[in-house]
């Protein structure tokens, strides 16, 4: 019978990120919803173009979500009422370096005055594929290691490898160290940068000889 030992390994690598993807929010409440779609179409256009005019490409801007309501309250003896329209849209924007983050974020907020929402940002690797690989190297040298010494325990070498398999790796990097400030203010306000951790996970089998 073919004796196998098992294991699997992790591992991790680390660099400083040099994507920040912002996402920002337009909303307006007005009185008809004319009003309120035509003017988050306003604001929504000044924030693109100040985004433009800091450098942003058109290939890192893209709009999501586009959302017209009536915003309703109960009124003694009447019912409901209609007491204003809303009219809402996201923005995804990319900044690919990393010093003209807060540039580009004061300049967008300028535009869009009080119609602005920041709803969130990231920061990440624009290609991962060599943080990637160096995780993955990692990983196998974790699980090299803990079947040799297992192996040794059992007193048996490693023999030929039989199968690998990688687990799901974490493609999203997570800010370590660092800290991200936003504020409505059109002040400049520091992006910190700190680290972003890929992390792989991969599972050998080998031969026991």
């Amino acid at each position: 019978m073919e004796r196998t030992i098992t294991v699997t390994g992790t591992g991790s690598a680390t660099a400083a990120p040099d994507l920040v993807t912002l996402t920002l929010g337009v909303e307006t409440r007005r009185e008809t919803a004319a009003k309120a779609y035509d003017d988050a179409g306003r604001s929504a256009a000044a924030v693109a173009a100040s985004l433009r005019a800091a450098g942003v490409p058109d290939a890192d801007l893209r709009t999501s979500g586009l959302n017209l309501r009536a915003d309703v309250a109960w009124v003694e003896g009447q019912g409901q009422k209609v007491t204003a329209y809303v009219a809402s849209t996201t923005l995804h924007v990319g900044i690919r370096s990393h010093a003209d983050a807060p540039a580009a974020i004061a300049a967008a907020v300028s535009a869009g005055g009080d119609d602005i929402r920041i709803n969130g940002l990231e920061q990440g690797l624009a290609d991962p594929s060599r943080t990637t690989a160096q995780a993955q190297e990692a990983a196998w040298l974790d699980a090299l290691a803990r079947a040799e010494q297992y192996a040794t325990l059992a007193s048996c070498r490693l023999g030929s490898v039989v199968s690998i398999s990688q687990q799901p790796v974490h493609s999203g990097p997570v800010p370590m160290g660092g800290m991200v400030r936003a504020s409505y203010a059109a002040e400049m306000l520091p992006v910190e940068a700190g680290e972003s951790v890929i992390s792989a996970s991969i599972t050998v089998e080998w031969e026991l000889i």
